[in-house]
């Protein structure tokens, strides 16, 4: 086991989290949420503070007798004031301790890797007690995605413990808007450079459930491929076979690679990224090896999806099988409404498009969008549209995706015959 961090010559110019930590104490109904594991303190649940610190200083929470409650990573940019490692039990939070919890993280991960799948999420934030920071691996790349400065004095430890626990070759390093803006806390790091290992050229591909896909961990979304639907996608695999399939929301292919396998009598993809599109005619020429995909018919449109479902509608075009996953369409408790009026008016099109008996999967990823909500309203839309839904099932997160408090469930996605 690794004492020292390995020396990584990318990460040589940030400096340390300070020594000294920040002790802070808070609110009566702070401690609660501490005490129930929850992963973040806000501003202004913070009754008292020792001192003042940079993004990355560990921060102590104590109750208002002094009781040791958390220990966590500080932020003075964020209203989300501590980010927080570890509850009840005080911590040295190094190198040892992130080894350990990546240790954890891939032992729980281990089905997925010996299932012929070297493409799956190790680390997810909060759920994993890393809150803002995702790993993903693919094949001999990983990519770790920080959504906070305060990472960045911790990236030495955090890659030392990921390079020992999977054998990666090359880590990408990621960062979203907010955190890529905070330049002065950088120091000189960027958003898809490569912080150990060889230079990257161009995308890399991996294996999911046998099927090879390419990712582009430095310009792809978020990092590089969308890894929840893993088992979404076996299941559309599993109903697929002698039908006609349209996916909406395609991005890549995924989901028409797995109903190529299953056995689909041809396959459409619709996405309104070409580059998206191209990707997906690319990962298709990597399967043709498997000749269940190879004599698949496939079909790519490059426009945008409500569109494109209009334009199939007036041309009468039918298919026994319609996937329909979509973006985030609320990132914000204020776009909720909009959302739900968005993902109806998909149910309505997508039902257009189906013929009687056929199978409707619906998806979303919106963490604001209940799963009560997102129900009701493709039950009530379907309804409505005399075209009424027989559940064939629900699903949420697969094992890479643990739910570890409520705002980490985000993904729904409903399997259902149309009548």
């Amino acid at each position: 086991m690794t004492e020292e961090p390995i020396h990584i010559e990318a990460l040589k110019s940030v400096p340390p989290p300070s020594e000294k930590r920040i002790s802070i104490q808070v609110t009566a109904s702070a401690q609660r949420h501490v005490r129930s594991g929850h992963p973040w303190l806000f501003e202004n649940s913070i009754t008292k503070q020792g001192r003042e610190g940079a993004p990355g200083d560990l921060a102590v929470i104590y109750d208002r007798n002094n009781k040791f409650l958390a220990v966590g990573l500080y932020d003075p940019l964020s209203l989300i004031r501590v980010r927080i490692l570890q509850h009840r039990k005080s911590a040295d939070i190094n190198l040892a301790w992130y080894l350990a919890k990546l240790c954890e993280a891939a032992e729980i991960r281990k089905p997925l890797s010996a299932g012929n799948t070297d493409g799956y999420r190790l680390a997810h934030g909060e759920n994993d007690s890393l809150p803002g920071l995702i790993i993903d691996r693919y094949a001999e790349t990983a990519v770790v995605k920080i959504y906070t400065p305060s990472w960045v004095p911790h990236l030495s430890d955090v890659v030392s413990a990921l390079i020992e626990v999977i054998p990666v070759r090359r880590v990408v390093l990621r960062m979203n808007r907010i955190t890529k803006n905070e330049k002065k806390y950088l120091y000189g790091l960027a958003d898809g450079g490569v912080v150990y290992g060889p230079p990257l050229e161009g995308p890399v591909v991996f294996r999911e459930n046998g099927i090879l896909f390419e990712s582009d961990p430095v310009n792809g979304q978020k990092t590089g491929f969308f890894l929840d639907q893993r088992e979404n996608r076996e299941r559309v695999e599993k109903l697929a076979k002698d039908k006609t399939v349209l996916n909406v929301f395609s991005y890549t292919g995924g989901f028409s690679l797995y109903a190529s396998r299953g056995g689909a009598k041809s396959v459409t993809s619709v996405d309104v990224s070409k580059p998206a599109i191209e990707a997906g005619k690319r990962n298709f020429e990597l399967n043709k090896g498997d000749d269940r995909i190879a004599r698949t018919p496939q079909e790519y449109i490059a426009e945008d999806a409500f569109k494109a479902m209009e334009r199939m509608r007036n041309e009468k075009r039918f298919f026994d099988m319609v996937i329909i996953d979509p973006p985030a369409l609320a990132k914000s408790e204020g776009e909720v409404a909009g959302a739900l009026i968005a993902y109806a008016r998909l149910v309505k099109l997508g039902l257009s498009l189906l013929r009687r008996g056929g199978v409707l999967v619906m998806a979303s990823c919106s963490s604001r969008v209940k799963g009560s909500e997102f129900y009701q309203t493709v039950f009530k839309t379907a309804a409505n549209s005399e075209r009424p839904l027989e559940e064939i099932e629900r699903t949420q997160h697969p094992v890479d995706h643990p739910i570890g408090f409520p705002e980490g469930a985000y993904l729904k996605c409903l399997f259902a015959v149309a009548k």
